[in-house]
């Protein structure tokens, strides 16, 4: 009985195991809309709750997303940064360019993109077409998938998440002897060398022939997440729409 106090599902309203045993043993529960896909439900309790028990701004992060729904929501390809990234992928997959690689140079937004391959990948990848959609981690990807996307295959381009605000503020120290070489780099931030490390690699994969773009977060919190997965999502049902697929269903899973 104090076990099943303590034990909160996400559930259908009506039907399925879990609906049941939530019914039987007394559990509260939360209902997951019918009508919202599970690659889209990160604003549902399906996320949030979730999100709210790692002790995550719940709040901030639906404000953040109602703000980019406004930005989301305006005609014009220069204020509205969803319609702009939906466009740029349509017209580097219309070239030949099948895979994106989305390249992210900061470690809490690994399952962001793990998050975001689904979300592309299950959207767009019908009827024969569609995007494949890849990711890594930089800079610890670069000595591994860098050189395939510096001298592999040229049916890619690249998408860069960063936030120049994101990590601690740690200056690199320096050594007396600089036996490491490194001493060219003391005084700088974590930060800065992470960025320099973003800004290198873009010129060096551009230089090679891969197209790619930066997607620049204000500092990675729960309102500016909040903003960029509801970026994606509507982004994806643009991209889906220009390729004549469904970006809503899944026929294939």
């Amino acid at each position: 009985k104090e076990a099943a106090a303590r034990i909160y599902a996400t559930t259908d309203a009506q039907r399925g195991a879990l609906r049941r045993v939530a019914d039987e043993e007394g559990y509260t529960t939360f209902v997951i809309p019918d009508d919202v896909g599970g690659r889209f439900s990160v604003f549902t309790p399906v996320g949030l709750l979730p999100i709210a028990a790692a002790g995550i701004d719940v709040a901030a992060l639906l404000d953040g997303a109602v703000a980019m729904r406004g930005t989301a929501s305006v005609d014009d390809v220069e204020r509205n940064p969803a319609l702009r990234y939906a466009q740029l992928r349509d017209a580097l997959y219309r070239s030949g360019r099948q895979i994106e690689v989305l390249a992210s140079f900061h470690p809490p937004l690994t399952y962001v993109a793990e998050w975001w391959k689904q979300l592309f990948g299950e959207s767009e990848g019908k009827n024969g077409k569609g995007i494949f959609p890849a990711s890594v981690s930089n800079t610890t990807d670069l000595h591994s998938m860098g050189q395939y996307i510096q001298d592999g295959e040229r049916r890619l381009f690249e998408t860069f998440l960063f936030s120049e605000t994101a990590g601690p503020d740690i200056e690199v120290p320096s050594s007396v002897d600089d036996t490491d070489g490194l001493n060219f780099l003391a005084g700088s931030s974590f930060a800065e060398v992470n960025a320099n490390a973003l800004r290198g690699t873009a010129l060096a994969h551009r230089e090679g022939g891969v197209p790619n773009a930066t997607i620049l977060l204000p500092g990675i919190t729960a309102e500016s997440i909040g903003a960029l997965l509801y970026f994606f999502e509507t982004a994806v049902a643009l991209g889906g729409y220009a390729l004549g697929v469904n970006p809503f269903d899944q026929p294939g899973v």
